[in-house]
């Protein structure tokens, strides 16, 4: 009788001891990709906000997450490409990518792994999703409608600067993200009856001959379209605009708060939060076709007065009566 009290004393004291190892047992850590084509500078601000917004959801780093960056550093689409590949290699469990750039090379790259795309200016003329509504595939996320805002920015230049007869567009070159927004701009351009004249820049080294042209051409305003590329180098581009007094809209108010004129644009650091409830969802089991792609509700229109007066223009009343903020 003792022996058998002494069996199950013992086995109880086993199992005692196997159950907290088994509670205990590591949770699955998942890879988060990174994706984006310029340098890791021009998406610091944005990758804290989504990081913070991770935590928020309960994505803690080290704990059960954790983040596998790629830049090109603007090096071009085969680079990214590489960069891409290297990520589906590490089998991560999701891909974040910005711009339309990160996303085709994501696309191409896997159509296994779930993408969640940020800031992209129209993923449907990009082939990257069959509809809004209805993604198909493995990718979704927020587009930015940056076609859209092209064809408002230049509205809103044409009231700040009313005798505007001719604006220079400072874009990229001949990417898919790109074309859209050129194509909204001359559609306005023609209603408004205002001339355009095309700037190419690929890289920072392009900046000054492509501002040089501006001014041979005498255009009368500028406007400076969406790339990651340009918002790392904002400050070279507002420093050349207020040094050709062109008065300048930007897609990102970034570019206003480095000393720009004014900005009209969605909130990219809104965006990085609403990409992080994606993950979020995706990691706990919904797919991304079934993730509608989201559009942004809410726009900003900041205006720089210091940036005003340093190329000696006035902001009409009107006009300074719809900004959401005033830098003074």
């Amino acid at each position: 009788m003792k022996r058998k009290i002494t069996e199950l004393a013992l086995g109880a004291l086993l199992l005692t001891l196997c159950l907290p190892a088994e509670a205990q047992q590591p949770k699955k850590v998942h890879r988060i990709g990174y994706l984006e084509s310029t340098l890791p500078s021009g998406s610091a601000h944005l990758l804290e906000v989504f990081r913070q917004r991770m935590r928020d959801l309960g994505w803690i780093e080290g704990k059960n997450v954790a983040f596998e960056y790629r830049f090109a550093e603007d090096k071009g689409d085969k680079h990214l490409k590489q960069l891409a590949a290297d990520l589906v290699q590490l089998k991560v469990d999701i891909i974040v990518t910005r711009a339309t750039s990160g996303a085709l090379a994501t696309k191409q790259a896997t159509n296994t792994i779930p993408i969640v795309m940020v800031g992209v200016s129209d993923p449907i003329a990009a082939g990257l999703v069959t509809s809004l509504a209805r993604p198909g595939g493995n990718i979704t996320g927020l587009t930015q409608l940056a076609p859209e805002l092209g064809g408002k920015r230049l509205e809103l230049l044409k009231e700040t600067v009313p005798s505007l007869a001719r604006v220079a567009t400072l874009g990229g070159g001949t990417s898919a993200g790109q074309r859209p927004q050129r194509k909204e701009i001359e559609i306005a351009a023609r209603a408004l009856g205002v001339q355009l004249q095309p700037l190419k820049a690929r890289g920072p080294e392009e900046f000054e001959p492509a501002f040089q042209a501006a001014s041979g051409a005498r255009a009368d305003a500028l406007i400076v379209q969406a790339s990651p590329r340009f918002f790392v180098h904002r400050g070279k581009i507002v420093e050349l605009a207020a040094k050709a007094r062109l008065p300048a809209i930007y897609p990102e108010s970034g570019y206003v708060e480095a000393g720009g004129l004014m900005s009209y644009a969605t909130s990219h650091a809104e965006m990085y939060r609403r990409a992080a409830t994606y993950v979020d969802k995706i990691l706990k089991g919904t797919k991304p076709a079934d993730l509608p792609v989201e559009q942004p509700t809410k726009f900003e229109f900041v205006i720089n007065l210091k940036a005003a007066k340093q190329i000696g223009l006035t902001i009409p009343p009107n006009v300074l009566a719809r900004a959401d903020k005033v830098i003074k």
